[in-house]
């Protein structure tokens, strides 16, 4: 079939598709996904949950009820549950069954507040076990934000921290983990949905009177617990340590016999450690028998970055046997790579890891998870960037949603024991050609930098390049600081969309960046402007002696976050005017104003310390120290809501390039945080970002 390719502009990949992963079914027959547009002649956005025939490879629409979400079967037929958002802040639960297109005859349960984390696990033929996050009030009742009393006064009074956390101010009610258990009752008059009812008490919430709060904000959601016929596992903040200072979590797990009368308390909830490991934790999966679990965590208690290890929990009825896997005498471990994600095979035989891999996002098979087990884990999968990875019923096969450069969603079905037999099933954008984009637009390139380290970078050329011309070049920095390009489909910072308005764009991941080591990852400490800074320059220099088609005297430099404070940093030196324009999202304009922001475990690792006993090192590193050099022009661009980086950074870069005469633009949105998601925000940015920089080297037209 023709595929009709249209231009990728900003407007295209903000209101193109956005497809979910694809869940399996017990059968591994279908497949269950969300998908979800915005229209900007109507202004509005639409989603729908839809149904995948793993055979015929065809798809059908369950519902297309804008306001519903998280699909999950349930059983060992095409029975589903999922959630409705409802406009007085209630949340709706719903069962239903594949076979059955009118969802509207489905069961249907209120939960009265806002729920998401949607999980789902049959206990038995008439009975199944749900549970959802939703926020609690400090009674350990269900809170709806919506129907709280408006105070007299705006006063917010703290005495400790969090104050503010991401892009809100902390308030006394915290996410909690519900659960309850329903019982089939009957069929419908169509005997074909069978009827649920919630079984008393209800709706249970497992971290009452615990004083502990799971997900942990702001990201966490359901990689953060996981439930089984046996209990409840889950990932929450050490309540006696500082949140701001420290990154350390734990692992607990709750037993708990899942019957009518069954709840839980803080005296049957087991706290899980590994010896030696005092860092964040994440992913707690229990086996497919419910009888063992694994997780990964950090060592280091206050380094966001530091490399996950896998931690297995051989019985839970001993938790004191957690043991971390892969270890090695000097305490770095064996494997080199910091897991994110971590699966069971459906025997409970093997581990699947997921982990960043010379900027890519790859899929990995450990067998026998023992610590005696001298083998690495094995690469089966390196393809553009894994997502999610889910079993395909009983044929030993998984289904793999990842992304890469030119498509935003891709599944794939894979024997890990037969990688060779990977067999794409299904491209949202038929691999890029829906917006005009192809593979032989992207390559790798690889260049010395600092100190004799090879630093990986990707490369992205216009779809209609000729290698007989020149092309202006867009370097694009990342943030984090320990973050990375790779091979993956975004919707905000997409190289793609830079590439297309004509530019070759070149993405580096210079020191400090993962998935290259975690040596190379903690080089950054006490480097921000150094070592980084120095294989950026070095990048240019290799671009400019050995990419014959990049014009670098039309060069521009962009970057969010750590990268707007890359690119302050670069204004102040002479390699700064290397550069036609300069773009900031979002970044430090002073590292001596590093207290101003919510995790102050960023700072405190990455610069020594405290400001007071280490401010030596906050100031050599500080943009602000060469603001006398700043001529380039410089567009400016933060939100509101960030608090992360607050807008005081932004607002005093831009008044340094006012006051120095220099050409520049400062752009806020205040309903923003440290990102811009709202699709209308996005396509001023979008214009705004590639207005500025198309103008400094030609390109006039560009950004529309």
């Amino acid at each position: 079939m023709t595929v009709r390719a249209i231009k990728f502009t900003p407007e295209v990949i903000i209101g193109a598709p956005r497809r979910s992963s694809a869940i399996p079914n017990a059968t591994g027959t279908l497949a269950l996904y969300t998908v979800s547009r915005y229209s900007f002649e109507s202004r509005e956005r639409s989603s729908q949950i839809c149904i995948y025939n793993l055979h015929s490879r065809n798809s059908t629409v369950f519902t297309d009820d804008n306001n519903a979400s998280e699909p999950n079967w349930f059983g060992d037929g095409n029975q589903i549950v999922w959630l409705r958002r409802e406009q007085n802040g209630h949340t709706t639960l719903l069962f239903g069954d594949a076979d059955e297109r009118d969802p509207g005859s489905s069961s249907e349960f209120v939960i009265e507040a806002p729920a998401s984390g949607l999980k789902v696990k049959q206990l038995n033929e008439t009975s199944v076990l749900v549970s959802v996050v939703a926020p609690a009030n400090t009674d350990g009742t269900l809170c709806n934000p919506q129907g709280l009393e408006k105070p007299a006064s705006s006063a917010k009074i703290y005495s400790s921290l969090f104050v503010r956390h991401w892009d809100s101010y902390v308030t006394p009610h915290k996410n909690a983990i519900w659960y309850a258990v329903f019982m089939k009752t009957g069929q419908h008059a169509d005997q074909r949905t069978s009827r649920w009812t919630m079984t008393a008490p209800g709706l249970i919430n497992a971290l009452k009177d615990t004083g502990l709060e799971s997900p942990m904000p702001p990201f966490g959601g359901t990689d953060h617990y996981d439930i089984s016929k046996k209990g409840i596992i889950f990932v929450a903040k050490d309540p006696i340590v500082n949140p701001a200072v420290y990154t350390k979590s734990d692992v607990f797990y709750a037993p708990i016999s899942f019957t009518p009368e069954a709840g839980t308390s803080s005296s049957q909830i087991h706290t899980l450690n590994a010896t030696g490991l005092h860092g964040a934790c994440t992913c707690p999966v229990f086996s497919p028998n419910g009888e063992s679990s694994v997780f990964l965590q950090m060592k280091d208690e206050a380094y966001e970055s530091d490399k996950n290890r896998v931690v297995v929990i051989p019985d839970l009825q001993s938790p004191d046997t957690a043991v971390e896997l892969l270890t090695s005498p000097d305490g770095r471990g064996r494997w080199d790579r910091s897991p994110n994600m971590v699966s069971w095979s459906k025997d409970g035989k093997t581990l699947l890891l997921v982990a960043e891999d010379q900027g890519k996002v790859a899929l990995f098979r450990l067998e026998q998870h023992k610590t005696e087990d001298p083998h690495l884990p094995v690469k089966i999968w390196e393809r553009g960037s894994v997502s999610d990875i889910r079993p395909v019923g009983n044929s030993g096969r998984w289904l793999i949603s990842s992304s890469n450069l030119i498509d935003n969603s891709l599944w794939t079905v894979i024997d890990p024991t037969d990688p060779t037999s990977a067999e794409d099933i299904s491209s949202n954008t038929r691999h890029g050609a829906r917006f005009g984009l192809h593979r032989d637009q992207i390559s790798e390139l690889r260049f010395t930098g600092a100190e004799n380290h090879e630093i990986h970078a990707w490369v992205v050329r216009p779809s209609t390049f000729d290698p007989s011309q020149t092309y202006p070049l867009a370097y694009l920095i990342h943030g984090g600081p320990q973050g990375a390009w790779t091979d993956s489909w975004s919707t905000r910072w997409n190289p793609a969309v830079f590439a297309e308005q004509g530019f070759v764009v070149i993405c580096p991941n210079p020191t400090g960046s993962t998935g290259y080591g975690q040596a190379f990852v903690d080089g950054i400490q006490n480097q921000w402007g150094g070592r980084p800074f120095l294989d950026l320059v070095h990048g240019f220099d290799h671009i400019a002696a050995h990419l014959p088609f990049v014009d670098t005297t039309r060069a521009v430099a962009l970057g969010a976050s750590y990268g707007g404070y890359m690119m302050n940093w670069i204004q102040g030196q002479p390699f700064g005017r290397r550069f036609k324009a300069l773009v900031t999202h979002d970044g430090v304009f002073s590292t001596l104003n590093q207290y101003s922001t919510e995790e102050l475990y960023f700072p405190h690792h990455d610069f020594g310390g405290p400001l007071w006993s280490h401010r030596a090192e906050y100031e050599r590193w500080d943009p602000a120290r060469f603001a006398q050099h700043w001529q380039t022009p410089h567009l400016i661009i933060h939100n509101e809501l960030d608090y992360r980086v607050p807008i005081a950074e932004g607002l005093a870069a831009f008044n340094v390039l006012q006051v120095r005469g220099v050409e520049s633009r400062f752009v806020t949105f205040p309903d923003e945080n440290h990102w811009v998601l709202g699709p209308e925000n996005a396509r001023v940015w979008h214009r705004e970002v590639l207005g500025w920089v198309g103008r400094f080297v030609g390109l006039e037209g560009v950004g529309g």
